[in-house]
């Protein structure tokens, strides 16, 4: 599995350094269950997945295999899409939830 953190990610990640050690269990969370663990977003967020660090703080993150099986690649619209393979993770953003979805 291919996993892959933004820009936006790793800023937040950061800025909330207090926290790392949560945040840091709940990917690895994530990287074992994806699908399980997230909640798949709607709307302008569709091919998203949100899952709770905390009370009113998220991470954002793509499954590229499921966003390619549900034909939501054709809303994402990854710059990189063609490059990733099925199996890969795209870690979004992190923060409390109007920040984390600002960064979308």
């Amino acid at each position: 599995m291919e996993i892959l953190f933004s820009d936006a990610f790793m800023k937040s990640l950061e800025k909330h350094n207090s926290i790392i050690k949560t945040i840091k269990k709940k990917v690895d969370m994530i990287v074992e269950n994806p699908i399980a663990l997230g909640e798949p977003l709607k709307g302008n967020f569709r091919g998203y997945y949100s899952c709770p660090v905390r009370r009113n703080f998220l991470i954002v993150y793509l499954y590229c295999g499921v966003c390619r099986k549900k034909g939501d690649d054709k809303v994402v619209l990854c710059s990189d899409c063609h490059r990733c393979l099925d199996e890969t993770i795209k870690f979004i953003a992190l923060g409390p939830h109007d920040q984390a979805y600002a960064r979308k």
